[in-house]
């Protein structure tokens, strides 16, 4: 039977989640049929995990195969809606863009009938700008009515803010205007597609001297002695694991050398993912800056781009691979570790132990089945080894600043809303350290983000196009399983699921 704060919570988060859909559908109205399909989309994305929640806490456990079908089936309607929408939006660009044309045609016709002096492309400011005016010639001289109307000019940083009115697909209309501005200077300048702060596509032009910079030596030799502390950090908790103090019996290093070993796994499998995919797409990053921890052996790595992103697909992608690659070897462990479970395995750890995590929780039910009845239960050591770096990349998904949660949500849903989840996110963790203050771990990482990684990742070249909806669909089932990971299950859920002694 439920408990009263059990229906209470159920009802709640119930009535939150149509909350938002309704919300969203209000928000999507005045927009027409493109509003209507975008919120559909929402409502595809959200549908899987509210089902499986919501039959989740009345005590219904959905298998495998169902979970999987439920997922296939939600990506294919949102990628079909996702077409729907690009063609529905193709249509009211070109009308608006006939419209545009018709009434500047007339504006024209009516300034050459009163005689008035021509006006040029650019209205310069009275204002110096940085860029020298043979150069800004130049630079104007690659706009024109079929790429970016361009209507002012203002000084930013050591370069120019062009603003106007695009006549294209972004992604179109970059390609063009970024070969232009290197045939015509060279290497000398970059060329950004932007937002400005009303939400109207800019150009932006600065020097190739602002460039991202390699790391200098000192900063590299703090990357060296972050990662020999992380070692250390590792060896610590795997003696914590086996019930001593490494530090002071140093002399035990074979027996913690194997659950290291399958942390600095994850880590570097974590670091390869990132780097493979940055590779592809001839984008430098930094050495990975990784941020020891003495309760679970690392919070992960800070990696920096020491290139230009070109857009914001290469942003979700290279974001995303770190913590699939670290995420698969921690779920395989995992998984392996249960099966290899068995009376007499290395460790002995309480049932309510499985408690912790939705997603880890569901998984040894799974495999474990009537053992979790017990008080005890013995487990393989790549349980632990496995939970923990589900953890680290649970943590490393959470949606804020320069984290490859951070990332992956600027990069689907942009600047605005990428600012906004940071926010949340630290307020979050500030609420939750303050609820459960016997756990430091949110804390902590609430500190590390709120200094060293609160700030959003510099705009992309190209900060306009959009990653397609399977990338989409793929960022948010990583954050989806983040939660999953980081979530406790309530007791009394628990003992229903035959979870605990």
């Amino acid at each position: 039977m439920f408990t009263a704060s059990e229906t209470t919570a159920t009802a709640l988060i119930a009535l939150l989640a149509v909350g938002i859909l309704a919300w969203g559908f209000y928000r999507a109205r005045p927009f027409g049929k493109l509003g209507i399909l975008s919120w559909l989309q929402s409502v595809v994305l959200m549908s899987p995990w509210l089902l499986f929640f919501g039959l989740f806490a009345f005590g219904i456990y959905l298998n495998l195969v169902s979970i999987l079908f439920l997922l296939v089936a939600s990506t294919g309607l949102y990628i079909f809606l996702g077409n729907r929408l690009r063609a529905a939006g193709q249509d009211a660009i070109l009308r608006e863009r006939a419209t545009k044309m018709m009434q500047e045609k007339a504006e024209s016709t009516a300034k050459v009938e009163e005689e008035q002096p021509p006006v040029t492309l650019l209205k310069l400011e009275p204002v110096p700008l940085p860029i020298p005016e043979e150069d800004l010639k130049t630079i104007q001289g690659i706009f024109g009515i079929d790429t970016f109307f361009a209507t002012e000019t203002i000084a930013y940083q050591e370069g120019a803010i062009f603003k106007g009115n695009l006549r294209g697909e972004p992604d179109v209309v970059y390609d063009r205007l970024s070969a232009s501005l290197q045939e015509r200077l060279g290497d000398r300048y970059r060329l950004f597609l932007v937002e400005n702060p009303e939400g109207k596509p800019t150009i932006v032009v600065l020097p190739s001297s602002n460039d991202p910079k390699p790391a200098t030596v000192s900063q590299n030799v703090l990357a060296i002695v972050l990662m020999v502390a992380t070692v250390a950090t590792t060896l610590e908790t795997a003696g914590l694991f086996l019930g001593f103090d490494f530090f002071t019996h140093v002399e035990r290093f074979r027996e913690v050398l194997p659950i290291a070993s399958g942390i600095w796994l994850i880590l570097g499998a974590h670091e390869i993912g990132h780097r493979l995919l940055a590779r592809r797409y001839q984008i430098r990053l930094s050495l990975p800056f990784f941020i020891p921890s003495w309760q679970i052996s690392s919070f992960g790595a800070i990696t920096r781009f020491e290139s230009l992103l070109p857009n914001r697909t290469v942003m979700f992608d290279i974001a995303i691979a770190g913590p699939a690659m670290g995420g698969i070897v921690s779920l395989l462990m995992l998984v392996a570790g249960l099966l290899l479970s068995h009376d007499g395995s290395l460790f002995q750890i309480p049932s309510q132990f499985f408690q912790g995590s939705i997603l880890v929780g569901s998984l040894s039910r799974a495999l474990l089945g009537t053992d979790l009845h017990k008080s005890i239960v013995d487990v393989h050591p790549l349980v632990i080894i496995g939970w923990l770096g589900l953890v680290i990349t649970a943590l490393n998904l959470m949606p804020a600043g320069q984290l490859d949660g951070g990332r992956i949500i600027h990069a689907i849903y942009g600047r605005k809303v990428a600012q906004r989840t940071t926010i949340a996110t630290l307020i979050l963790l500030g609420i939750v350290s303050i609820v459960n203050p016997a756990n430091p771990i949110t804390l902590y990482w609430a500190i590390v983000i709120l200094f060293l990684q609160r700030n959003l990742e510099r705009p992309s070249l190209n900060e306009l196009t959009e990653p397609d909806d399977a990338r989409a669909a793929l960022g948010l089932l990583a954050l989806f399983l983040t939660i999953a990971t980081l979530i406790p299950l309530a007791p009394g859920l628990a003992g229903r699921l035959g979870i605990g002694g």
